[in-house]
């Protein structure tokens, strides 16, 4: 499973990236401006970076990649662009570019080029490991632990509690979930959540694992604790 963060803010075109990921049965996030996209590639960690050559908002892709590369963030990015110029594909690259793909393009070939370049940036296989307390998950084999006992998880599960882990100790809201792990807008009548972090829950605190990680923030969605104590209530 890869993290994916998309940045593009052509919504269809956005949309078919990322249901092409999640076919794959891979996690993307989508951002639609360089402002939102420039803190969402700086603030987390991600597999893959799928990045609009221009985008709205004064921030555009190749202003992206030079932040990126400027505080060393080393994530894979591929450029897409309907500059197909020969100066413009050399831009992308020296700007940080991993790959640089013109617009319009095939799924099958974005994918394949995604695939290349995840599959070499894993020489380091330290970075692909979450630790929150005695909680443990390999991102690239999708195994958790939790005190060095497997847990069985979904693989929906798996990316609800991937993202948990790259925001311990904050409040995340049901949107904010809903949003992320299911790529869908919030509906406030569904329980889609609060069905799937009991389950959650279930696996990780249930069973005598040890104190509670997983906390409920009422009214509001659920924090994952990376101190948790014996007598805290969820």
């Amino acid at each position: 499973m890869w993290n994916c963060l998309i940045i593009e803010d052509d919504r269809d075109n956005a949309r078919y990236i990322a249901d092409g990921f999640r076919e794959l049965g891979h996690w993307p996030v989508v951002c639609h401006d360089g402002v939102d996209g420039l803190q969402r590639a700086t603030a987390e960690p991600w597999d893959i970076i799928v990045l609009d050559r221009m985008l709205p908002n004064q921030i555009d892709g190749l202003s992206i990649l030079t932040t990126m590369r400027g505080v060393g963030i080393k994530t894979p990015v591929i450029v897409l662009s309907a500059l197909t110029a020969l100066d413009e594909r050399v831009r992308g690259l020296k700007s940080g570019g991993d790959d640089y793909l013109t617009k319009p393009f095939a799924l099958v070939e974005l994918m394949t080029r995604v695939e290349a370049l995840v599959r070499r940036s894993r020489s380091n296989a330290s970075d692909r490991i979450l630790t929150v307390a005695d909680l443990r998950l390999d991102l690239s084999s999708s195994r958790a632990t939790r005190a060095g006992k497997p847990l069985a998880l979904q693989p929906r599960e798996t990316r609800l509690l991937s993202y948990m882990m790259m925001h311990p100790d904050q409040t995340l809201t049901r949107a904010m979930l809903l949003g992320a792990v299911w790529g869908y807008q919030f509906n406030p009548q569904t329980n889609v959540i609060d069905a799937a972090v009991s389950r959650l829950r279930q696996k990780i605190d249930g069973d005598n694992q040890g104190p509670p990680l997983i906390r409920t923030v009422r009214g509001v969605g659920y924090m994952l604790t990376s101190q948790p104590t014996r007598d805290e209530t969820s």
